[in-house]
């Protein structure tokens, strides 16, 4: 599926040391060695690991030494030389955001990273960060359902000139329409343990999800096709990731790039979306702590 989806254009594929923990890392490097040259790989610390057992992260850590420990263990599962993209996961407030700046700039001195990214970070840290090392991406959850970016983060990129990596574009599969009250979910799948994805919430949410769905039909596009045509018209600088496991959602998201809303459009999006009051949180309370800091 990754060789297809290079195949068919895509250039960017973004994993984290903590999917796994490393797994996703190792696959993600198997399948791209061969095509290395003409992709763009993004990667993640931050995370601290028990590897005692079946690894498993324990809390934050992004004590410089341990950036720089943890970076060699990425390069060797993701086969390669540089890093292109390197983010901070989440925010370690035990450790000042210079210093972890810092230890990336040593990192694209060595030539072991290009370019240095943050995850869910707040303005502060973005602009404390971007004083040490320009910061390139920062990438946050935003979707026609999680508009929060819009208040204080995008003025702020925009300002420094700083991409936005928009993960979970359709709403963990949301917005596409695929889950409903009824959908049972894998005991492995992680959005088991997310409030907004109870069945309760699921249920609630639905008017929000069949508004798109309407609004996609009279555009003869997908729901999933219309949210991703929805950020990618939002500015020329926001990139969105959305996941999937099946080649043939790859080709109708790939779709999506030539869905072209015009400005009535949008706000016609905008105003109808506004309307709903999601229910639920995005995650549980010690997990939302990590975020916005």
């Amino acid at each position: 599926m990754l060789r297809g989806a290079v195949d068919r254009g895509i250039t960017l594929f973004d994993t984290a040391q903590v999917y796994g923990p490393f797994v996703n890392e190792e696959l993600v490097g198997e399948a791209l060695a061969p095509v290395r040259d003409q992709v763009v790989i993004s990667t993640k610390f931050g995370f601290q690991f028990d590897t005692s057992g079946e690894p498993h992260p324990t809390g934050l850590n992004s004590r410089p030494e341990y950036i720089k420990e943890t970076v060699e263990g990425s390069l060797k599962r993701l086969r390669t030389e540089r890093i292109d993209l390197l983010y901070q996961h989440r925010v370690d407030p035990a450790v000042p955001i210079e210093d972890v700046a810092g230890a990336v700039k040593d990192l694209i001195q060595q030539g072991k990273v290009k370019y240095f990214g943050l995850s869910e970070a707040g303005v502060e840290t973005i602009r404390r960060a971007h004083r040490v090392l320009p910061v390139s991406a920062l990438q946050s959850e935003y979707s026609l359902w999680w508009k929060r970016p819009e208040e204080e983060i995008l003025p702020v990129l925009e300002e420094l000139g700083i991409g936005f990596v928009s993960y979970s574009p359709l709403g963990k599969g949301y917005l596409a329409g695929t889950v409903t009250d009824e959908t049972a979910f894998d005991k492995e799948d992680n959005r088991n343990s997310f409030p907004r994805f109870t069945r309760e919430a699921r249920k609630a949410n639905r008017a929000l999800v069949d508004a798109i769905a309407r609004f996609a039909a009279e555009k003869n596009v997908t729901p999933a096709q219309l949210a991703l045509a929805w950020l990618l018209a939002r500015k020329p600088w926001i990139v969105p990731i959305p996941g999937t496991t099946k080649l043939a959602r790859i080709e109708e998201n790939i779709a999506a790039t030539l869905v072209k809303l015009d400005a009535d459009e949008m706000r016609e999006l905008d105003a109808l979306t506004s309307t709903f009051v999601v229910t639920g949180d995005r995650y549980p309370e010690d997990v939302e702590r990590m975020t916005n800091r």
